[in-house]
């Protein structure tokens, strides 16, 4: 993916790798010199996103209770 530097020495960060960092309005950037030469992008005010299976990690449901789980996985109801 490639930009244009403007007079102020501005750029617009690509939609599809803000979206894969998470950059949104009023996040912080830091550009990094890498060993090789290359400066890499990265995201520093927050941790990168968790996975979209992380969110749904400890919910069995709505308006299920431990013991109407309980009693479904024995075969009771």
């Amino acid at each position: 993916m490639a930009t244009t530097v403007t007079a102020k020495g501005q750029v617009t960060i690509p939609k599809p790798v803000r979206d894969l960092l998470g950059i949104v309005p009023g996040s912080r950037v830091d550009f990094r010199r890498a060993a090789d030469g290359s400066v890499v992008l990265a995201r520093i005010d927050r941790k990168p996103p968790a996975s979209r299976f992380a969110n749904l990690r400890g919910h069995a449901g709505e308006g299920l209770t431990t013991e109407a789980i309980m009693a479904l996985t024995r075969g009771g109801a």
